[in-house]
């Protein structure tokens, strides 16, 4: 009488103890494929800071696809997050940076009286936020009111905040290298009322 029971605890145990393994292996595979798609393909991103204001505002989240420039070359007009590599007392320090691409290797990108051109032709930028545009003097519509023309080099590209009065960018430490660049800004995805593609 009594080995018919032993044997269903056995196979209860069996049972048991295989449910628990499927349920490790199904949690270890999740959390894997979920770290290889924050790696290789998908990250969010959280915006701190003025300089995309009013196209990103300082609680936004943004969703960057990595594997954007893998696919095609980088485009004017992108909204890219890069990593910002600065140097103090031998002390290097990365920072993720989001900002909108202007020029692209070869370019020639000049600022005449807060006026952006590229390859001579004055780029259109329904972006920019219209109250700065209206300030009284040009350096409060864009902190840099004219800048030299210069060619942008090969495998760089030249990126700016939307909010031009308060953006630190390449107007001030120059063209950046695309190896910098993580990936392209594409969805605001918090918060809810702000969703929007990019």
């Amino acid at each position: 009488m009594t080995e018919p029971s032993l044997l269903t605890d056995e196979h209860e145990h069996h049972s048991i103890s295989k449910v628990l393994r499927d349920w490790v292996l199904v949690v270890i595979l999740a959390l894997s494929a979920a770290l290889l798609v924050r790696v290789y393909v998908l990250q969010q991103f959280y915006i701190s800071g003025p300089s995309m204001e009013t196209t990103l505002l300082g609680d936004n989240r943004v969703l960057v696809n990595k594997m954007s420039y893998r696919l095609h070359s980088i485009h004017r007009g992108d909204v890219v997050v890069f990593d910002r590599v600065t140097t103090s007392d031998g002390t290097v320090a990365h920072d993720d940076l989001i900002k909108r691409v202007i020029a692209v290797q070869n370019d020639v990108i000049e600022i005449k009286n807060c006026v952006v051109f590229v390859n001579t032709k004055k780029i259109d930028e329904p972006y920019l936020n219209k109250d700065d545009l209206k300030a009284a003097t040009a350096s409060d519509r864009c902190r840099v009111v004219d800048m030299p023309a210069q060619k942008i080099p090969a495998k760089k590209i030249f990126v700016m905040g939307d909010n031009r009065p308060d953006s630190f960018d390449s107007r001030s430490f120059g063209p950046i290298s695309e190896d910098l660049v993580v990936g392209r800004a594409f969805a605001i995805v918090w918060p809810l009322n702000r969703l929007a593609s990019l």
